[in-house]
């Protein structure tokens, strides 16, 4: 096999496994998830990306297909880097700045690619491009870094390194490519290198999707049972315990600086433990979902408190361990679907209208190790 026909196989397998997960998450993935609707308009542009990634121009898709493979592949950092932030935050959605660079982005690829006209192509936009790139791949490996020592699902925690070594790498190297040498340097091994590198992420993607069903390849109609969200054994059961006399008699999650770490520390037991305990048995995905749900039961007995009738939302975040007030009105909004000041009125005006609030936390869902 020679190279050309080598980067052809290549650029074949990336392309038939992207559109292959993107089918099998359409047919079976749940529908609210950001991941699902993000992860279709990123494997087309994959998909767009390979198939004009060629180090010849002769053999690359010409006319209505070529044109929209051009198009979409410049559109593949931006749903890259929205579908990996998605991946690893199940709040994420495309909004505020994210929205803003993002459109930004999409705006000069079409300029750039000629879709608005060929005056404005070839004006310096792939260098703006390229600016753009590099603070998208900054703030990629902020974010899954950051974040990392509060992620409780076992998985995750684990991938994160892996996502921003990969992929950040992957777009790092792309972009410093572009820079240094040019957009049309495109020699066999480059482009070879970069359709194995999307490959592999569909593979790898793969793995952390697909599960096999050992019923499926039996003919047992025996289910197996769900996992169990109670201790199951004598260390689960005293880990239980120190966690309700941390939150119920010492009131630890009160504390706005109290980090993954500290919290490990005080529960006097290995790292890994504690995640499991946190995710497994209570069936939070992050630390900071695990806090803010105690910090609202807090919070909706301050503001239901007639005695507290008086106070600023400031004091109110403040006493429920909330470090803003701009975070404590973010959180009660998503958890509660009001905000702190209308919970207030319904609890202290009317008995009734306080029946109708639901004192279940409604935006936060138990979750087992998703991906």
């Amino acid at each position: 096999m020679n190279p050309e026909q080598l980067d052809t196989a290549i650029r074949v397998a990336a392309v038939t496994v992207t559109f292959l997960l993107a089918w099998l998450l359409v047919r079976a993935g749940p529908r609210r998830e950001p991941t699902l609707w993000l992860f279709l308009p990123l494997a087309l542009c994959l998909s767009g990306f390979v198939a004009g990634n060629t180090p010849d121009p002769g053999s690359r898709p010409t006319g209505y297909l070529g044109a929209a493979a051009h198009l979409a592949s410049g559109y593949t950092v931006i749903f890259l880097w929205w579908f990996c932030l998605a991946c690893f935050d199940r709040n994420f959605r495309p909004r505020g700045g994210a929205l803003m660079i993002g459109l930004a982005w999409l705006c000069i690829a079409s300029a750039d690619r000629g879709l608005l006209g060929s005056a404005l192509a070839d004006k310096g936009l792939s260098y703006v491009l390229v600016a753009i790139g590099f603070g998208i791949v900054a703030h990629l490996a902020w974010r899954l870094l950051t974040d990392r020592d509060g992620d409780l699902i076992e998985r995750h925690h684990d991938a994160r390194v892996l996502a921003v070594v990969l992929l950040g790498g992957q777009l790092l190297a792309d972009l410093s490519v572009d820079l240094l040498f040019g957009f049309a340097w495109r020699p066999r091994a480059f482009t070879i290198a970069q359709n194995t590198a999307i490959l592999a992420f569909g593979l790898w993607l793969a793995t952390k999707l697909l599960r096999v069903q050992g019923e499926a390849l039996t003919f047992d109609a025996s289910r197996t049972a769900p996992p169990s969200l109670t201790p199951r054994t004598a260390g689960d059961t005293r880990l239980a315990r120190r966690l309700e006399t941390l939150i119920e008699d010492e009131r630890i999650h009160l504390d706005p600086d109290l980090t993954f770490a500290g919290f490990v520390a005080q529960m006097g037991a290995p790292e890994r433990t504690v995640r499991q305990l946190i995710n497994h048995h209570l069936g939070h995905d992050h630390f900071r979902s695990f806090l803010n749900a105690h910090r609202m039961e807090e919070a909706r007995r301050l503001l239901g408190d007639p005695a507290r009738a008086s106070d600023k939302l400031i004091a109110i975040a403040q006493d429920s361990g909330f470090a803003s007030l701009a975070s404590f009105n973010r959180v009660f909004r998503a958890a509660q679907g009001c905000a702190p000041s209308a919970y207030r009125d319904m609890a202290l005006g009317d008995v009734a209208a306080s029946d109708r609030i639901s004192p279940h936390l409604t935006g936060f869902e138990e979750r087992l190790s998703p991906f």
